[in-house]
């Protein structure tokens, strides 16, 4: 006997409310269905039919192999779909809307890869940070917990993945109140993620970057100055040694015969979520530094250089311009001056690729 159909959002049994589209996905009323149609349906929907529909008969076995290989990468297709919805909700406030965007990630993650799959864990994470964001502390911690068993069961489990679990604790025992617990948790990310790393890795200034943040709400703010330096300094190195990499690419490309056969391949390393994690972290610095008491030129300047950067190699040349303007400006105020040139390097690769563009 077949299960009966369960609401695409709260598992309900009774779900008499059939998408017409994909005509494959159930919900219990009008409120569920609109809320899963703006979180994560209308992207989806009509992936869901060569996945959850009728699968064709395969008469060899060699079409059979070549059914499951497309029938996989249709389902990780939808993770990646689903997971990249989610966590744009989140970086944009959202997070109500990510939930059932996350819920899917996990359904289809589950299916290919198993309950107890490390795979898991990062969406466990996400949905705890999406609960409780959106104030359901509660489900937070059943997330949380969900993601701890399997790193718990998982001997050869990654320093990098603990590390993330440990921030992803330490962000709930903060949004508790317990602020302790919550620092504790945090110190365990930063260690982790430095093993992993290294000790200068801007994996680590998340860790840090956190921490600094509840030693400013505790008004401690020789820890917190201290935190907020290093965030900074983490991320304006690695921008630094990026941008040179972006240059070294473009004087090769330059260079390289326009009758060469070969093309280099380029490795981006400012992904999506590496940028829009140093811009969010980079912003908040600077309003603690340009605002708070905290204040401090040199430190300012260095975060918006780091900031200026991040908008170049994410081709954003006109907010680059101007942040890079700023720095600039600042850094010509301050006793020693030896990031003049550096800034100034860039406002020139920046100015250049503008006047290519107009």
């Amino acid at each position: 006997m077949a299960a009966a159909p369960r609401c695409e959002l709260c598992r309900a049994r009774a779900a008499p409310l059939r998408c017409p589209g994909c005509r494959l996905t159930r919900y219990c009323d009008v409120s569920h269905q609109r809320t899963d149609w703006i979180s994560i349906h209308s992207h989806i929907c009509h992936l869901l039919i060569p996945v959850l529909g009728p699968q064709p008969c395969f008469h060899s076995e060699k079409d059979r192999k070549h059914g499951k290989e497309q029938l996989l990468r249709r389902q990780e297709s939808l993770i990646a779909v689903a997971l990249s919805t989610a966590q744009g909700f989140v970086w944009s406030g959202q997070p109500l809307e990510a939930i059932p965007a996350a819920l899917q990630a996990l359904r289809f993650s589950s299916r290919v890869f198993g309950s107890g799959s490390t795979q898991l864990v990062p969406i466990y994470l996400l949905l705890a940070e999406a609960s409780t964001g959106a104030g359901r502390l509660r489900q937070a911690a059943k997330y949380l917990s969900q993601a701890q068993w399997i790193v718990l069961q998982t001997p050869d489990c990654s320093a990098a993945l603990q590390s993330k679990l440990h921030r992803g604790l330490g962000l709930f025992s903060a949004a508790e109140g317990n602020l302790d617990q919550a620092l504790y948790h945090l110190a365990n990310d930063v260690y982790l993620a430095t093993a992993e790393f290294g000790l200068n890795s801007i994996e680590v200034s998340a860790g840090y970057f956190h921490m600094a943040n509840i030693f400013f709400h505790q008004n401690k703010m020789d820890a917190a100055n201290s935190l907020y330096t290093e965030v900074s300094s983490l991320w304006h190195d690695w921008l630094l040694s990026s941008l040179h990499r972006h240059q070294q690419v473009l004087q090769a490309q330059a260079e390289a015969s326009p009758f060469s056969e070969e093309e280099e391949v380029i490795e981006d390393r400012m992904t999506e979520g590496r940028r829009e994690e140093g811009t969010r972290m980079l912003r908040a610095v600077l309003k603690v530094r340009e605002q708070g008491p905290l204040q401090h030129p040199g430190e300012t300047a260095r975060a918006l250089h780091a900031l200026a950067m991040i908008h170049y190699l994410g081709l954003d040349l006109a907010k680059a311009q101007e942040v890079g303007m700023k720095a600039f400006d600042l850094a010509k105020q301050l006793p020693q001056q030896d990031s003049l040139e550096t800034i100034g390097h860039l406002l020139e690769l920046i100015n250049a690729q503008l006047s290519h563009t107009t």
